[in-house]
């Protein structure tokens, strides 16, 4: 983030406290730009503004800060560097490079500094996709950069441009030299119009980090977010460009969860923002993901990801700007047409900023004492996902889904921020610290937790893989409630009390929590689960109690059929590889002909 500096004013400071600091003489400032506090020029944001006073939320620690120092504003908002460079980069809540601070002042962020987000140095092999004479607008493509081995940048006409090409170059260039320019088809401003309307364009870009990227239209999200996880893809499934919420106790795996999507979904970009997560925590994560490796090309999944770390022993302020910075870039990169995914762990502590900055402003407090935006404020964040036609001339399509974890005090879903999230996102895996704790991973609850997008998804199931896809997920989702009801008979007078066909219900349901909904993270197989063959795994277990209904009708007796041997296999079936896939039509014909034999 470059300094930029203005005419002298009186601008000064009369009150600290805390992140936020009131400053006198703030003639030309306007909501939410930025400015330099005090002698250090620390970085802070305009929040409130009444007369020639101004409220500044300040994103570094503002410890030795006093009275009568200046304040300086550039008379610019809160803005994101865009270009390449950004990926596989760790970043604080308003995009100063962790690693490279680290490399100039060690290991703690020296107050006051400033570093560019993206490279000025390093050049690039620009390679242009236009030629001299086309007419371009915002939003098209000029030419691309290979910016890491999984990801190649496209170069787009920044927003408000319109017009002629008249010079297109290729070859290396830094992120701040001119590749293109471009004769502008409205009137030129006063100061162009000595160049004749000629708009230079560079590689790097500047958005305001509160501002939504236009695009054409929003279209609805109807193909799945494939994550390889059995209980959100058959049950819960998230749409590309859709929103989930992930609400639970400290314990209950919300950041495993999150790792696990990040690691396997079929997004081409990821943005991981740790907001206000534990400083362990973001650690593990700085030190896992480099070594992490991508499934469909065996890379390291660092060069198609960008990092926000903004820990909760970091100033607050910031904490508040972290989310906006994420998503800010995860826009750019859906903007060239990718499927970008967002991960925020955690919204609430987001939510907490928000509620010591609006203490601090003195404004009226709403329930629980976080501000009465709180609800505006959230919806705000998870509106800017979506599947949309992308700016330019060709219909260029991209996908920007958001998933949010919230950490409500004790798994109290009551909880504010867990309401205002519910209002807003179409997704809820609901976790349990009861499943952690009985070691069933993922800890997500199958009947607390919805989807809302099962209808936009069941076409492309119906297409893709097959056409009883959401016949078989609705009724193992009937045979997993009934489960519940009938556990209450079972606490109450034991299991001898229900019927055969009851019994065998809760066998199944056995069958579904243990061999299908349980998985291990851990082991090499059964870490991902294509959809191919997550519909075989469940067609096994739904043939095998069908199978055994009708054998019940026919008056075998249930024991025999709780003891097949096929049952081996159905438990050890999840560690099948995808391309021996066929072992699913052995295992279902055994199952025939096992109870085929128990009825003659």
């Amino acid at each position: 983030m470059e300094r930029v500096t203005t005419s002298p004013t009186k601008a000064r400071i009369i009150k600290v406290s805390g992140p936020l600091v009131v400053a006198e003489g703030m003639v030309k400032a306007k909501m939410y730009d930025m400015v330099r506090v005090g002698r250090m020029g620390l970085i802070g944001e305009i929040i409130e503004i009444k007369e020639d006073r101004a409220s500044i939320q300040v994103y570094e620690e503002t410890s030795g800060l006093g009275p009568g120092e200046p304040v300086e504003t550039t008379l610019a908002p809160l803005s994101v560097e865009l270009g390449p460079g950004l990926m596989s980069g760790i970043y604080d809540g308003i995009q100063r490079p962790l690693d490279i601070i680290r490399d100039k002042t060690g290991s703690y962020i020296t107050r006051g500094i400033t570093l560019p987000a993206v490279n000025r140095k390093k050049k690039w092999d620009f390679i242009p996709l236009v030629k001299e004479g086309d007419e371009v607008r915002t939003g098209d493509i000029l030419g691309t950069v290979q910016e890491t081995p999984l990801v190649i940048h496209k170069v787009l006409v920044p927003s408000g441009i319109e017009g002629e090409i008249r010079v297109i170059k290729k070859g290396r260039f830094t992120v701040t030299q001119t590749i293109a320019k471009v004769r502008t088809s409205s009137p030129p401003a006063p100061r162009l119009r000595r160049a004749g309307g000629i708009k230079e364009i560079r590689m790097l870009q500047k958005w305001p980090v509160r501002r939504e990227r236009m695009v054409q239209k929003k279209l609805p999200p109807e193909i799945p977010l494939v994550t390889g996880q059995r209980v959100i893809d058959t049950f819960f499934p998230v749409a590309k460009g859709g929103t989930a919420c992930i609400p639970g106790p400290f314990g209950s795996g919300k950041t495993v969860i999150l790792h696990a999507i990040a690691a396997w979904a079929d997004a081409q970009i990821i943005v991981y923002i740790g907001c206000g997560e534990r400083g362990n925590e973001m650690t593990d994560v700085l030190l896992e993901f480099p070594k992490l490796k991508d499934p469909k090309t065996g890379r390291p999944l660092i060069e198609r990801t960008i990092m926000i770390a903004n820990t909760s022993n970091m100033p607050v302020a910031a904490r508040e700007a972290s989310i906006y910075t994420g998503i800010t870039i995860a826009e750019y990169y859906r903007d060239m047409g990718y499927n970008v995914a967002v991960m925020a762990d955690s919204t609430s502590r987001w939510a907490e900023a928000l509620r010591e900055i609006s203490g601090r402003l003195e404004e009226m407090p709403g329930e629980e004492g976080y501000p009465a935006y709180l609800g505006t404020r959230v919806a705000e964040f998870y509106e800017r996902a979506g599947r949309v036609v992308c700016q330019g001339t060709k219909n260029r399509e991209g996908t920007l889904t958001v998933m949010g974890a919230v950490s409500p005090p004790g798994g109290d879903l009551s909880d504010p921020v867990v309401q205002a999230t519910l209002r807003t996102v179409k997704v809820f895996w609901a976790l349990e610290d009861r499943l952690a704790y009985m070691r069933h991973f993922p800890a997500i609850n199958w009947l607390n937790s919805y989807s809302l997008y099962l209808d936009n998804v069941e076409a492309y199931l119906g297409k893709e893989i097959a056409n009883d896809w959401m016949k078989l997920r609705n009724i193992a989702m009937a045979i997993l409630q009934e489960e519940d009801s009938l556990q209450e008979i079972v606490r109450l007078v034991g299991k001898e009390a229900l019927s055969p066909r009851e019994q065998l219900v809760v066998e199944t349901a056995k069958s579904i929590r243990e061999d299908y909904l349980m998985q291990d993270a851990f082991h090499e197989i059964d870490v991902y689960a294509p959809l191919a063959k997550q519909y075989r795994m469940l067609k096994v277990i739904l043939e095998l109690h069908h199978s055994s209904e009708h054998a019940l009708e026919k008056g075998v007796f249930l024991e025999k059929l709780l003891t097949l041997k096929i049952k081996e296999k159905i438990d050890r079936m999840k560690y099948i590889e995808e391309k021996n896939i066929r072992e699913f039509d052995s295992i279902e014909k055994e199952i025939k002909r096992e109870i085929e034999g128990l009825t003659k």
